[in-house]
């Protein structure tokens, strides 16, 4: 004789199943999130969204559109329609401008060859797990933890001509024998790019031991079987497989060098031989002149700049992906 098993055990005839929990639309299918969920997905997602938009994509088509106008930044009514004459005159007519761009070269040449290989030695020699290596790790990554400002007023003590630590060591602090590494046209740029190194390294140690880490050690293991010593088992095994750690070490290093800023602003605003593209910009939309078109104009071709580098890089990533 059978007999009905919610009828016996109303428990089990109570307990909700696992699939309860699911909301079913009025069209049959089942939901997975509840209207709050929904709702709090929505503005977690949704704000920040609309604020990148806001501040980034219409604030950088803006200032295309501004680069072909005459502004000074008071009232919308008197913005003129100029065409191409803001870029004429900045090619032409701007004894800053080509300065500015060979400056940018220079930085990204000098982080690309000191800095860049300083660091990936650093994160060979951590990777080799000595001890107290989370100790070295922050002390040389600290520098990027900071503010860039910071860093440059820490360096502008350094540099200072009558107390500073390099005059003080070099006995340059006396009366007639300062060096001036700030005021100095011939010495300031490369004051600023041996700070802007001390920091860059820190950032360059980081990402070669996330490269390092993900080599494989029976890699080296059998270039070691092989008789390598530990220089070839670098130059041959190890530093080809971090080619993709390099892509990246590249692209960010040209960006580096393209949005360097702080720290010239802080030492000398970018006078006396150390102007840069970005520093322009600034002078010419928030400076005391105020052509928010002409300033816009060189924020355009730093953009342009930019762009150059980092969209090659945005396809050959996504073909890796696709072919992965």
């Amino acid at each position: 004789m059978s007999t009905d098993t919610t009828t016996e055990n109303p428990e089990a005839a109570a307990e909700p199943s696992p699939g309860a929990a699911l909301r079913t639309s009025p069209t049959g299918h089942r939901r997975l999130l509840t209207r709050r969920d929904r709702i709090t997905l929505g503005l977690m997602a949704g704000l920040p969204t609309i604020l990148h938009v806001l501040l980034v994509w219409l604030t950088a088509l803006a200032s295309i559109a501004l680069a072909f106008t005459s502004w000074n930044g008071i009232g919308f009514d008197s913005i003129q329609w100029v065409g191409l004459q803001n870029f004429r005159e900045l090619f032409t007519n701007n004894p800053q401008f080509w300065p500015a761009v060979e400056h940018n070269v220079v930085w990204f040449v000098v982080l690309i060859l000191l800095p860049t290989p300083f660091g990936l030695f650093l994160a060979v020699q951590l990777d080799k797990r000595i001890r107290f290596s989370r100790v070295y790790q922050t002390a040389f990554f600290l520098p990027v933890v900071m503010s860039l400002a910071v860093i440059g007023f820490v360096w502008q003590l350094v540099y200072n001509p009558d107390t500073g630590l390099i005059n003080s060591v070099i006995g340059a602090n006396k009366p007639g024998h300062y060096i001036d590494w700030i005021g100095d046209p011939d010495l300031n740029l490369w004051a600023v790019l041996i700070a802007a190194s001390w920091r860059h390294a820190g950032y360059m140690m980081i990402l070669y031991l996330a490269g390092l880490k993900g080599v494989d050690p029976a890699l080296r293991e059998a270039s070691a079987l092989d008789g390598a010593n530990e220089w070839q088992t670098f130059k041959n095994v190890v530093f080809p497989t971090l080619r993709p750690t390099n892509t990246v070490v590249l692209v960010v290093t040209i960006i580096e060098a393209l949005r360097a800023f702080d720290l010239v602003f802080v030492f000398n605003k970018g006078a006396q031989g150390t102007e840069l593209l970005s520093i322009l910009v600034t002078n010419n939309i928030i400076g005391e002149s105020s052509r928010v078109g002409y300033g816009s104009a060189i924020a355009v071709v730093l953009l342009v700049i930019s762009l150059a580098v980092i969209i090659p890089y945005l396809i050959a990533t996504f073909r890796k992906e696709r072919r992965a």
